[in-house]
């Protein structure tokens, strides 16, 4: 569809919008919300007819773009047949979105608890390793996100997590491994890895084994920085876990459904986890949904006990019937195939290429469609283009680098000191290119603040 210019449209959408609509993680009177007219694939538009490439894909969630006519053409049709019901009902759209994702999760993790999102499933997966082991400690890794409800926040270790931290929530943050920068002073990733499963391992007696309900793990963090974990980490991890009764989650709501380059980040490493949860990209925001898949032993724990919990809308049809067709569309249309070669053809040469241009460059790193670019003042030293956390006027390096993308046709997703690349899964090698002569002259602002 190609877009065209229609001002005033646009100019009542933004009025009601900052009129009335309170928007997350914002100082209301700070922002400047763009008006969207349109999307299609990886493109959307404004109403004064200025189109960007979407290298967010939302919020690392449209896996197969914007309005797919099969995805469409399902919500249309069940709209038509069954729009809602309960969940205590067995609904064909649901039990068919349960039957595909459970085909495609590892191991045996069958059994699928809908939730609305991601957050919701991060909530309900450790509210069942709490019950399971009788146990009330939840670990979670520094750098990481996993929602903002009131337990998902707390586990979150991220700066989003400070206003809203209790500090009685059972929760006990860790660090990962993070070779580029490396809180163990590892020479190389092989150390790291050591080190990291030797840190968490005594943390872990610290806290006392018989108190930790569950390890919590981005399988591969996103906004954190996308931190591929070395060869090992996660299978130290599951032992570790095995030895003490702990149950390992893995939290697989950006990671999941092609974005990597696998249906699930966690087949490139081999380690099974007793909860996964999911959302995003099993229908690719469509419609909210999320869930938890649940392995034969949690789900044996609620065979004749009550599970506690539960939501008006888990299962919703409309969403289920989304995810039936997602799943489907991408099979048919080799989307996670397409993600994982043009991520290693395409994707992972083209960045590495940009990151010998440019000095604010100070590593690539990623899979599939997920990749991250560390930008930084110094590669000698590794400092970040800006500090940790900034805002205002220190962080004027990151915000003149994501205008100069703008400026450019490109819609980057900035986090700190980064800039990630998480374009749709079913993205050309045309528009990849595309989006990367815009972001090799952004690159060049950010140079700008480099030593």
């Amino acid at each position: 569809m190609t877009p065209h210019a229609d001002p005033q449209t646009g100019a009542a959408v933004k009025a009601a919008d900052r009129a009335h609509v309170f928007h997350s993680w914002s100082a209301q009177g700070l922002i400047d919300p763009l008006a969207v007219a349109g999307a299609e694939g990886a493109y959307f538009w404004d109403y004064d007819g200025n189109r960007y490439l979407d290298f967010t894909s939302g919020l690392v969630y449209t896996n197969i773009g914007y309005q797919h006519p099969k995805v469409v053409a399902a919500i249309q049709e069940q709209a038509g047949r069954l729009a809602t019901f309960a969940p205590a009902f067995a609904v064909q759209a649901r039990s068919e979105a349960a039957r595909l994702i459970a085909e495609r999760t590892p191991g045996d993790l069958d059994r699928i608890f809908f939730t609305n999102g991601g957050a919701e499933a991060v909530e309900h997966a450790i509210r069942m390793a709490r019950l399971h082991t009788g146990r009330p400690k939840v670990m979670s890794a520094y750098r990481s996100y996993h929602g903002g409800t009131a337990t998902a926040i707390n586990i979150t270790g991220d700066p989003r997590r400070w206003a809203s931290d209790s500090g009685t929530a059972g929760v006990v943050h860790f660090w990962g491994p993070f070779p580029y920068r490396s809180a163990f002073y590892a020479a190389d990733e092989d150390q790291e890895c050591a080190r990291a499963l030797a840190h968490l391992e005594e943390t872990i007696a610290f806290e006392g084994p018989g108190t930790v309900a569950a390890i919590i793990l981005e399988t591969i963090p996103g906004t954190a920085g996308i931190m591929v974990p070395p060869p090992g980490y996660l299978a130290g991890v599951r032992e570790i876990c095995d030895r003490h009764g702990i149950v390992l989650v893995f939290d697989e709501v950006m990671a999941g459904f092609g974005r990597t380059g696998r249906w699930f980040a966690a087949e490139h490493f081999g380690v099974v986890p007793d909860l996964m949860t999911f959302a995003k990209g099993v229908n690719s925001g469509y419609v909210p949904l999320g869930g938890v898949a649940i392995s034969d032993r949690i789900a044996a724990t609620f065979e004749r006990r009550p599970y506690p919990g539960g939501l008006t809308y888990s299962g919703h049809p409309l969403a289920c019937a989304a995810a039936v067709a997602t799943i489907e569309a991408m099979e048919e249309e080799k989307v996670v195939e397409n993600a994982a070669a043009l991520g290693e053809t395409v994707v992972g040469p083209a960045l590495r290429a940009l990151a010998e241009r440019h000095p604010s460059v100070g590593e690539v790193r990623g899979t599939g469609m997920f990749w991250a670019l560390d930008l930084v003042r110094d590669r000698a030293t590794r400092e970040p283009l800006v500090p940790y956390n900034a805002s205002g006027e220190a962080n004027a390096p990151m915000a003149a680098f994501a205008a100069a993308c703008k400026r450019g046709g490109l819609w980057p997703f900035v986090n700190m000191n980064r800039t990630h690349v998480v374009p749709p899964c079913n993205i050309t090698e045309a528009e990849l290119k595309e989006g990367f002569a815009a972001l090799d002259a952004a690159l060049s602002v950010a140079d700008e603040h480099t030593v």
